[in-house]
């Protein structure tokens, strides 16, 4: 199986596909598919490709999620190679995509291949969502797929992401959730004036500086046993025309939440306003959520991939629910146990992107073998 999925994984990251373009790999995977029985449906949005793969109809449904979409390469020039000429250097597979996330997918399908060579009758049903629409803003990408799931009522038992999470070496991090995601756009109004009659204006940083400094010592929640404490932070302030004898009209100031399972949004957004409101402040505000926190406890799914894990790496992975978010947000609208496992995470998004080779096989052996964990009968 290692020579294939390194075959492949070379095969998709030759295929250039800056968001959120798919630079044809999704035909790729569907080729594979189609081979092993898969039902494959193609859901196209806007300028977004997605797959929609189905191997049975029976429950529980085992699904693999992950994209085809890279980041910009950044200056070529600063690359040691083509980053879309797959080359192996000193045991590490160069190229963009190579650990975010190409190797996932290739480790998906020869995973799955090995798998059903095995046990042709097995429990159950094995799926795909694939998209090429999660660099980007994300909203014609994995979120559509399970709008049309939901719509259906084709629900997802089990989803493994293969986001790259781990940090030193495979198998050290499962992230078993994320946190969410709650932007502010916030508009404190005061008084244009000249800044030698402070009387006649009415500075709206000055009347905004002690709100800022409650809402950054608040303490919003403490977390609980997965997820670190909820934490706010600003991002951009911008008042004033440029000229040092002006008192600005306005303050523009950018915050984000990025909040635990321990808050809801409502709670937080309920809270920001008793502040603003306590300090008197004549104000705007526009809330973005970009993502809900989703939270996987450890059960059938944590196990079957933490003890595949541990028989392949002989590591015994931790539970994380760092870093940002990821489309493991949208499909825990459908599936109750959703877990992200991929290839270390050093280099992504970086110049000369690289993974591991053996990891690349031992990454499908993993897939494989939590497919064995989860759809054999016992």
């Amino acid at each position: 199986m290692s020579n294939d999925t390194l075959a492949l994984a070379q095969t998709l990251i030759a295929c250039r596909s800056p968001t959120p373009d798919d630079g044809g790999c999704q035909e790729i995977l569907i080729g594979r598919l189609q081979k092993l029985g898969f039902q494959i449906e193609r859901m196209r949005h806007g300028a977004v490709d997605n797959l929609w793969a189905r191997r049975g109809t029976t429950a529980p449904l085992l699904c693999f999620a992950g994209h085809t979409d890279v980041v910009p390469t950044g200056p070529l020039e600063k690359w040691d190679s083509d980053p879309f000429t797959p080359a192996i250097r000193d045991g590490k597979l160069y190229g963009r995509g190579a650990a975010d996330m190409k190797a996932s997918l290739a480790a998906f399908v020869t995973a799955i291949e090995a798998f059903v060579a095995a046990h042709r009758d097995h429990n159950g049903s094995i799926a795909l969502l694939i998209t090429s629409d999660e660099e980007g803003i994300a909203v014609d990408g994995t979120v559509r797929v399970v709008e049309t799931l939901e719509a259906r009522n084709e629900p997802i038992d089990y989803c493994i992401v293969g986001e790259p999470t781990c940090v030193d070496q495979l198998g050290d991090t499962v992230k078993n959730g994320r946190r969410g995601s709650l932007s502010g756009t916030l508009m404190v109004k005061g008084i244009q004036g000249h800044i030698a009659y402070p009387h006649l204006g009415k500075n709206p940083i000055h009347l905004a500086a002690p709100a800022i400094a409650e809402l950054a010592q608040t303490e919003w929640d403490q977390g609980n046993e997965y997820f670190p404490p909820t934490t706010w932070q600003i991002s951009n302030i911008n008042g004033g025309t440029g000229a040092t004898n002006v008192i600005p009209g306005e303050v523009k100031i950018l915050f984000n939440f990025r909040f635990s399972t321990a808050s809801t949004v409502e709670s937080l957004r309920t809270r920001v306003h008793a502040i603003l409101d306590r300090h008197g402040l004549d104000y705007d505000l526009l809330w973005e959520l970009s993502g809900k926190p989703y939270l996987t406890p450890r059960g059938s799914l944590v196990e079957a991939i933490g003890r595949a894990i541990k028989n392949v790496t002989g590591i015994e992975p931790q539970l994380s629910t760092s870093g940002g978010t990821s489309d493991g947000r949208f499909i825990a609208d459908i599936c109750p146990q959703v877990v992200e496992f991929g290839p270390r995470n050093a280099t992504i998004h970086k110049l000369n992107e690289c993974v591991e080779v053996d990891d690349v096989e031992r990454l499908a052996q993993i897939y494989r073998l939590t497919l064995e964990n989860l759809l054999l009968q016992r």
